[in-house]
């Protein structure tokens, strides 16, 4: 019995002083999906997700774009989820929040380049970026990737890789900038396709375009309200 006590001081020293073992995480998981959970279920509209770059300045053309995607699929009834930090998740935030409609920022703590953008309604801090990717995944009825770098590369190929296993229903996976894309796009063509690492199938999953009218339309048309 001591000992037990002992292990239990011991826990919560460490909790206390930001050193937590493995079995005292698991409760903070799962503390984080229990809000994450509560908080997306609430939702009363079907969700689209726009991510991309956070390193992309207000001024910038991807800016504008994102903006008016995000402002053009809330005049249509959805609402915007982004990653809720700057950048490309602050144009759309903004987009749809002054477009009046639903703006969600899930938002990661990082030790750089992350903070909250004050452009969601909702926003909902997380520390695993694996709870994270849940909450895009299963609130989330189609995904527009803007240009970014090696987080927008993750969101991609996980969304690909969930719907290529069936581990997910497969919904619209929508690139925005065919000069930026088109590249990546040929040499998986060239190197995934042509040695049989991927199926034409597979590529048909992905959706190139360059005009917001096109984007919205497209997932009017695969996304029914």
């Amino acid at each position: 019995m001591d000992d037990r006590r002992k292990v239990t001081r011991e826990s919560k020293y460490c909790l206390d002083n930001g050193v937590v073992g493995d079995s005292w995480r698991m409760f903070r998981i799962m503390g984080e999906f229990v809000e994450g959970f509560d908080s997306m279920s609430a939702l009363n509209v079907p969700a689209v997700t726009i991510y991309g770059s956070a390193r992309t300045p207000v001024d910038h053309p991807w800016y504008a774009m994102a903006e008016s995607i995000a402002a053009g699929l809330v005049k249509e009834g959805y609402g915007v989820v982004t990653g809720g930090g700057p950048g490309i998740m602050e144009a759309a935030n903004k987009g749809a929040m002054e477009a009046g409609g639903i703006s969600v920022g899930l938002n990661i703590a990082l030790p750089h380049e992350q903070a909250p953008n004050p452009y969601s309604n909702l926003s909902i801090q997380f520390k695993y970026f694996f709870i994270r990717k849940v909450m895009f995944m299963k609130y989330s009825m189609a995904f527009v990737g803007m240009p970014g770098g090696f987080g927008t590369m993750d969101e991609l190929f996980e969304s690909l890789t969930l719907i290529q296993t069936q581990r997910i229903k497969p919904f619209p996976i929508i690139l925005v900038g065919s000069s930026f894309w088109g590249g990546l796009l040929d040499w998986i063509r060239d190197q995934f396709l042509a040695n049989g690492t991927v199926s034409e199938d597979d590529l048909n999953l992905i959706h190139i375009m360059d005009d917001p009218d096109e984007v919205i339309d497209f997932i009017k048309r695969r996304v029914v309200l």
